[in-house]
């Protein structure tokens, strides 16, 4: 998205919930940058994501807000006192934590997403829009498709915890609209990478850029064919579909770089030739079809940021080697 003034001289004010998360620290990245404040809603105000992003004036540009998305009334009092207008919903549990708790999974990625809407519905006076986090965890994998790209419109088979509530919630989305015209747009990310990085299985790619940087040896734990997504191309497209006059409950699947594990490695090699030998990969295929359409996105916003692979892994190991440079790479996520 090219530089813009700030969305508070249109009056608008954005609330993230999950900002210090992956994503959302990109999100709160690009809006500081523009000239907005924007309000981070979290249950505590530690936010490494955001130092390795942020200079210390732009952070002063970011407002937090301490509460718990499962909390109606924290979020509620979040949205009003800041006169919200933006809603953009990020907190869950990933994969493995869901599968571990399934019961705080679905009271944090449920009951969290529904409370958003419960708010933009209460609050209809301020809230203008929601764009919140699907995941392409809501498909199968790719032997239930067969050949060739999914397209739009393909069934939803989710294999884990996490891919049902993501299709819940967007069930929830489609009710809201139809029952009290609520319109929202959910954003199925597949894998993406980049400074921040740190959870979940398909942070493998990232920390495998880190090692790189740090000469260490690391093992990607799973092989076949992804879709690498650069974190920036993600968080402004977010904000493209925030701001979008998009109407309805709409779901739109997202797509960077579909490459098997093994070119990602090579490419990283050629980019960051220290990463010769060191990067490995093992393991089964992730049972989520890799390769999804994404016509829908690109009909409904006219055209999508899409860094090329190389470009994004550049951009990943200069921000890691400035962070290395200064003394603050955080490497304990190598270990696990």
């Amino acid at each position: 998205m090219a530089s813009s003034p700030g969305s508070q001289l249109r009056g608008s004010r954005f609330l993230i919930t999950g900002a210090k998360g992956f994503i959302g620290a990109w999100i709160v990245k690009n809006l500081v940058e523009r000239g907005d404040r924007p309000v981070i809603f979290d249950v505590d105000t530690e936010a490494h994501r955001l130092r390795a992003l942020l200079t210390i004036d732009q952070l002063g540009r970011v407002e937090f807000v301490r509460g718990d998305v499962t909390s109606y009334d924290d979020l509620d009092r979040g949205v009003a006192d800041h006169g919200i207008t933006h809603l953009i919903h990020l907190a869950a549990l990933q994969v493995p934590a869901c599968a571990a708790d399934p019961l705080l999974g679905a009271r944090i990625n449920v009951l969290g997403t529904l409370n958003v809407f419960e708010i933009a519905r209460r609050r209809r006076d301020l809230v203008k829009r929601i764009v919140y986090a699907s995941s392409a965890a809501v498909f199968g994998p790719e032997e239930f498709y067969g050949a060739g790209t999914v397209r739009e419109g393909a069934p939803l088979h989710p294999g884990t915890h996490y891919g049902v509530f993501k299709q819940c919630n967007e069930g929830n989305a489609r009710v809201y609209h139809a029952s009290h015209g609520i319109s929202s747009v959910g954003l199925r990310a597949w894998a993406v990478y980049g400074v921040g990085r740190d959870q979940g299985i398909t942070s493998g790619p990232t920390k495998a850029i880190k090692a790189a940087v740090v000469g260490r040896p690391y093992t990607i734990r799973f092989t076949g064919q992804i879709d690498l997504q650069y974190v920036d191309d993600c968080a402004r497209t977010f904000l493209r579909c925030a701001e979008e006059d998009l109407s309805g409950a709409r779901a739109y699947t997202l797509r960077g770089a579909v490459v098997r594990i093994d070119r990602f490695i090579q490419t990283l090699e050629q980019v960051c030739p220290p990463a010769r030998g060191l990067i490995r990969a093992e393991g089964q295929h992730l049972p989520i079809a890799p390769d999804l359409d994404d016509s829908a996105l690109v009909r409904d916003l006219g055209s999508v940021p899409r860094t090329p692979l190389d470009q994004g892994i550049r951009q990943t190991v200069e921000i890691f080697e400035r962070l290395q440079r200064d003394g603050q790479l955080d490497t304990k996520d190598l270990d696990t």
